[in-house]
């Protein structure tokens, strides 16, 4: 009888594998890091092997620890870093560059040109997205152009192209199947998300061929097996990350919202089957959808440097040792000493989407200390997701006129939620209940979801919330008064950081 789902993870700066039973508990975890790469300023890269040779690893830890046979595993499930790009041979399967990541900048000038042509609008309409270059289009079309090779390769059929769940999948099933989903493909700037297809005119606009990029599933049906100590697992849940925690933490309906707090943060809000475009800076995007169902969506802000200003602290300035630390020392004051840290190192995403924006540290005084920064690095965090939701309230409000369908309660999850000072920030800040998960992997859980509903180990979405539990609950302890200066202060620092990168 198959008693699991493993969900494989594959983040950013880790590929970690999870393997729940029957009642959504989790029954082993394994984690594997990987370097990241940064040639020059802006830039961030990985290595594809590094990628596939650490999920391998962990997918393999995992099972080994839980004791469980492979026999009893009824489907895997794939959630990933999403927009991070891979190109490789398909004769050899070897990757022909690095892995071009998400949070990489380089495609700046092919952006801008972009805009100036004026595609901007015809990308929005079709795609959902705005033209920057956190999204996949660019960096194909960069590799291309770049890459030593590459466009020979893709005129003699010898190039694939995709994001990280595809090269996971193709090398899992030794280059049998070469798949997407929608999620992922909603995510490349290529994809109409009104049909679920490829879109020619965007392929034109980028001289990306159709032929080099892979075929776009549903989020939850059976694409292939692959052969795992000796049994053949089906592969049957495919979302990128964000999708997958929406799926989770079981936001089902529109107005359902959730933010990740992880190396980014992603606040996403299910719209139903309505594509309903941002009129203040956020973006349209497609939600993890079932074979058989119609198209669902979300409107979704993303933020650069969520988590990953933490590990900044502690990688680059030494201040802590662990990312945990930052609680205990931005505890050590009672507030900032009038500091605002804004993390754009890469630079700054919704609402503002400025590409040129770099970090900036201000109102320092000869009496500030450590402290001060660390607890304004936490403040950034949960200011920048207060910015998200602002916009995304006034959307919605658009989008609902006469329905009250706000997001007054906010559900968290990702690494930095386990972060209690964090998340009564956000919750003072935004003026909104926080509602940390009751699953530490809302994001595994939701690929495990996904794959569990293909092969009938769940029924149906039904079954899937009743094994969610409550998780713990923050309310706003400020006054409007107070919050109101906080986010003065936060919004005049925004506007110090982007004056300096004018020129």
């Amino acid at each position: 009888m198959k008693k699991y789902i493993l969900a494989l993870d594959e983040g950013t700066t880790s590929a970690r594998a999870i393997l729940f039973d029957k009642e959504s508990r989790i029954v082993a975890v394994a984690q594997h890091e990987f370097p990241q790469f940064y040639p020059h300023a802006g830039w961030v890269e990985q290595d594809p092997m590094d990628i596939y040779a650490n999920q391998y690893a962990a997918l393999t830890e995992c099972i080994a620890k839980s004791g469980v046979s492979a026999e009893e595993i009824a489907a895997v499930g794939i959630t990933n870093q999403r927009e991070t790009v891979i190109a490789w041979e398909r004769s050899t399967g070897r990757p022909i560059c690095r892995a071009i990541v998400w949070q990489c900048r380089r495609t700046a000038a092919i952006c801008e040109e972009l805009e100036r042509a004026g595609h901007g609008e015809y990308i929005r309409e079709r795609t959902g997205l705005r033209i920057d270059p956190y999204f996949s289009g660019t960096k194909i079309k960069w590799i291309l152009d770049n890459v030593e090779g590459a466009a020979a390769l893709a005129a003699s059929g010898e190039l694939m192209v995709g994001t990280v769940d595809t090269w996971l999948i193709w090398k899992l099933t030794d280059g049998k199947v070469f798949v997407t989903d929608c999620t992922n493909a909603s995510r490349t700037m290529l994809c109409n998300i009104h049909t679920g297809e490829w879109d020619d005119g965007l392929l034109s606009i980028l001289g990306i061929p159709r032929s080099i990029l892979p075929e776009i599933r549903s989020s939850s049906e059976v694409y292939g097996t692959f052969e795992c100590m000796g049994a053949n697992i089906p592969i049957a849940g495919i979302a990128g990350d964000q999708q997958a925690a929406l799926f989770g933490q079981c936001c089902f309906e529109a107005g359902d919202a959730k933010n990740t707090y992880g190396t980014g943060c992603f606040l996403l809000t299910h719209t139903g089957e309505r594509a309903a475009l941002s009129d203040h800076g956020l973006l349209t995007t497609v939600a993890a959808t079932e074979a058989g169902r119609p198209m669902e969506y979300v409107l979704e802000g993303s933020v650069f440097v969520g988590g990953a200003v933490i590990r900044w602290l502690r990688d680059e300035w030494k201040m802590i040792h662990e990312a945990k630390d930052s609680e205990y020392f931005a505890n050590k004051v009672l507030d900032t000493g009038g500091v605002y840290l804004v993390p754009a190192f890469s630079g700054l995403g919704a609402p503002i989407w400025d590409m040129h924006a770099r970090g900036t540290i201000v109102g320092l005084t000869a009496g500030s200390n450590k402290n001060h920064i660390i607890r304004a690095a936490l403040e950034a965090i949960a200011y920048q997701t207060e910015d998200m939701l602002c916009a995304m309230n006034a959307d919605l409000r658009g989008i609902y006129e006469g329905e009250d369908k706000t997001v007054s309660c906010l559900r968290v999850d990702g690494g930095a939620s386990a972060n209690d000072l964090l998340l009564q920030m956000q919750s003072d800040f935004s003026g909104v209940t926080v509602k940390r998960s009751a699953n530490s992997e809302a994001t595994a859980a939701g690929a495990a979801y996904l794959a569990g509903l293909a092969v009938g180990f769940w029924r149906d979405r039904e079954e899937l919330k009743s094994l969610a539990g409550e998780g713990e609950s923050f309310l706003p302890q400020i006054s409007k008064l107070t919050r109101a200066e906080k986010l003065k202060g936060w919004h005049r620092a925004v506007r110090a950081c982007r004056t300096f990168a004018e020129e």
